[in-house]
């Protein structure tokens, strides 16, 4: 019983050891993407990311439904 005592602690002294001599591993920071503008939808007014949204015209919506449903109200 003594020695699976004295290898454990042989053991646990070994990993410590070796864990604070390992040169440490910088992981690399993320970064937040960027923060995108926000539009106006031309049809509902919703605000969306400039990324989502479909244009036509100049006016900007917040999905293909309402651009269909502002070109069918001009006419």
């Amino acid at each position: 019983m003594k020695y699976l005592i004295l290898f454990a602690f042989i053991g646990v002294v070994w990993w410590v050891w070796k864990k604070r001599n390992e040169p440490a591993k910088k992981t690399p920071a993320k970064r937040d993407p960027a923060p995108q503008k926000m539009l106006a939808c031309a049809h509902c007014g919703v605000h969306f990311p400039e990324s989502d949204g479909q244009s036509e015209g100049g006016k900007t919506f917040c999905s293909e439904a309402h651009r269909l449903a502002a070109r069918a109200a001009e006419r």
